[in-house]
């Protein structure tokens, strides 16, 4: 998949025909994808798409069988050499349950070699900080989440990898993740997030990375993307004219979701723009027909569908 044409700057992270299999099983797809530095990246995929298995790759974790990419300006190769600068929870965190999250954080810290003058610092960031002698056998899944993400903090990371940070979080912990990732950006730190929480993601992210089958769909700046679709809400009291615009959207291309007497389309500005004059001439005059921005979940079924760009 050819890269977004954003012009050229620094990049976090670049993978360029990136394949991983597994016996028979291919994971990763020739994956060619780039995240800029500074940027809070969405990284999106049905299950079994390919995306652990590519953070797994970015982080040494397994070995790519082709292809190549770089971390802060390191091949993968030289993981020893990127590996200080980066911040990872993937999957669910492992600690020792009989200690407390704040022993369990100094450890780790004495472990890694880091200042355990964090430790406080990251609990507070967290959230934690009032939980912090309470033995982690007695966290709830959230807690154990926020307490994986502190982990990840503690080298002061320039890249942090996250991969599905909000599992376990109530409404209010996730509004709390999102306030304090937006703040990590702040600082300059590139953030690559795993997430099956779309809506989130569509208020935090500014880049955008989507895969299916381990190949990437789309990657670019967010706002590429929904500069490319609309949502078309077309109305009608006849579901004979519905059924005509709905065949003119299948036509061209676009999947349509239907609800009584109201259709959605998401489709591109130019297809919403002629629309109602097509549907007129085909003979459907009653419709009210509103466009509106399309959500990031819209977009991305659009994309698994295979719809026109």
């Amino acid at each position: 998949m050819p890269l977004s044409s954003d012009p050229a700057g620094a990049f976090a992270i670049e993978t360029h025909g990136l394949s991983k299999h597994f016996g028979r099983h291919t994971a990763v797809d020739g994956l060619t994808m780039r995240v800029p530095k500074g940027a809070i990246a969405g990284f999106i995929g049905p299950n079994g798409a390919g995306k652990t298995t590519t953070l797994r790759l970015l982080l040494g974790l397994v070995r790519a069988d082709a292809g190549s990419a770089t971390v802060l300006g390191h091949s993968l190769t030289e993981f020893e050499r990127y590996l200080p600068r980066v911040g990872a929870l993937v999957e669910a965190p492992a600690f020792y349950p009989g200690l407390s999250g704040r022993t369990n954080l100094e450890v780790l810290a004495r472990l890694g070699g880091h200042p355990g003058s964090r430790v406080s610092e990251l609990l507070e960031v967290v959230g934690l900080s009032d939980r912090a002698r309470d033995r982690v056998g007695t966290y709830s899944l959230g807690m154990k989440q926020r307490l994986g993400v502190a982990m990840a903090l503690l080298p002061d990371p320039e890249l942090l990898i996250l991969d599905e940070p909000a599992n376990g979080l109530d409404p209010l912990g996730i509004i709390e993740m999102r306030e304090m990732l937006r703040r990590l950006a702040g600082q300059g730190k590139t953030i690559l997030l795993s997430s099956h929480l779309l809506g989130e993601l569509e208020q935090l992210t500014d880049w955008l990375i989507m895969l299916n089958q381990g190949k990437a769909l789309f990657c670019g700046p967010a706002r590429e993307l929904f500069a490319e679709r609309v949502e078309v809400v077309v109305e009608a009291q006849d579901a004979v004219q519905l059924d005509l615009v709905a065949r003119i959207a299948g036509e061209a291309g676009y999947a349509v979701t239907r609800e009584d007497r109201v259709l959605r389309i998401a489709c591109s500005a130019e297809f919403a723009e002629t629309l109602n004059q097509q549907a007129r001439e085909a003979g459907a005059p009653d419709l009210t027909i509103r466009v509106r921005e399309a959500s990031l979940e819209q977009l991305f079924l659009a994309l698994l569908k295979g719809d026109h760009a």
